[in-house]
């Protein structure tokens, strides 16, 4: 089983508040607020696209690449979780 299909529910509530998030924006511009307000809920869109990318990412490592949590080789499993980590911090 795909880990999207897995953890279907998770994501699509994640894309839900990002749609959520998108329509604040729209209606931030069509009710002319600030700039600075608008680039605040941008910011927040961009977290939490940043949030799911992440998540997508490491799943996609430990599904298809390599489980750092049950690899018998230790170098790898090592790498895998340096590359995870790597991606969280990256995607912040």
């Amino acid at each position: 089983m795909a880990h999207t299909i897995k953890e279907k529910s998770k994501l699509l509530a994640r894309v839900r508040r990002l749609k959520g998030q998108a329509e604040a924006v729209e209606r931030a511009l069509e009710a002319e607020l600030g700039c600075s307000d608008v680039l605040m809920l941008v910011a927040s869109m961009r977290g939490a696209i940043n949030g799911l990318t992440a998540e997508l990412m490491e799943d996609h490592i430990r599904h298809h690449v390599v489980n750092p949590d049950n690899d018998p080789d230790s170098d790898r499993a090592r790498g895998a979780a340096e590359l995870i980590e790597v991606v969280r911090t990256y995607m912040k």
